[in-house]
């Protein structure tokens, strides 16, 4: 399959429960590559509430996506994905909380998440000499989001404002939601996902994504991390 662009991602276990449910609510499984049926959930317009996150499947970003530079290759990209998981170690945090960022809901660590975000920053720095250049387009689309001065040095650095310091680990589950629906999407999550959250929470390998070129993710591979 052909890529347009590359990430690297935490996507959660397919065997477990709360994964298999998550996954199901957004409607695409980027391990597989197929489309997943949502849920029934009396009320809610599952289709429409994760229409914007389906595409990328379930996943936290640790680099986000990115085209390839001129002269680097999809092999190359892979064999830096496996150096970097053989010097970083797996992470256990304390579990995973439903949370509302804004409009919309995601997953969010509980605990203490410094040695978590100190492998996004590794995964953003150590890869970023495969990342083209960002266009002119994708700058004016970023700093339409009236950035601060540190979002706008790490977009000018990284190719993204949110890392680095900006970052937090986020596992999506909506799009931008009104506060009616936001309430009621909640509600429903606390009762049908929040029992099969993971706690303690394990993060055991990166996964090196591709988007194919109708905009849907897919696993490449999964990079084990040092035990």
């Amino acid at each position: 399959m052909r890529y347009r662009r590359y990430a690297i991602y935490f996507v959660p276990p397919r065997n477990a429960d709360w994964a298999a449910f998550a996954t199901a609510w957004l409607g695409w499984d980027a391990e597989t590559g197929t489309e997943v049926g949502h849920p029934a959930v009396d009320g809610l317009d599952i289709a429409s509430i994760t229409e914007v996150p389906r595409k990328y499947g379930l996943h936290a970003t640790l680099k986000p996506p990115f085209r390839l530079r001129a002269g680097q290759t999809l092999p190359a990209l892979e064999a830096a994905c496996a150096r970097l998981a053989a010097a970083r170690r797996a992470l256990t945090l304390d579990g995973l909380e439903i949370a509302r960022l804004g409009r919309f809901l995601a997953l969010r660590p509980v605990g203490d998440t410094d040695a978590l975000n100190a492998l996004a920053a590794a995964c953003v720095r150590d890869l970023d000499g495969f990342r083209a250049p960002l266009t002119d387009a994708d700058l004016a689309r970023r700093r339409a989001a009236r950035l601060t001065p540190a979002q706008e040095a790490n977009l000018a650095a990284w190719g993204y404002p949110y890392v680095l310091d900006a970052f937090r680990f986020h596992i999506t589950l909506s799009g931008k939601l009104d506060k009616d629906t936001l309430a009621r999407t909640q509600a429903a999550l606390e009762h049908h996902l929040a029992p099969l959250l993971p706690a303690p929470f394990h993060i055991p390998d990166l996964a090196l994504v591709g988007e194919a070129e109708d905009g849907r993710f897919h696993v490449i591979h999964r990079y084990a991390l040092s035990p």
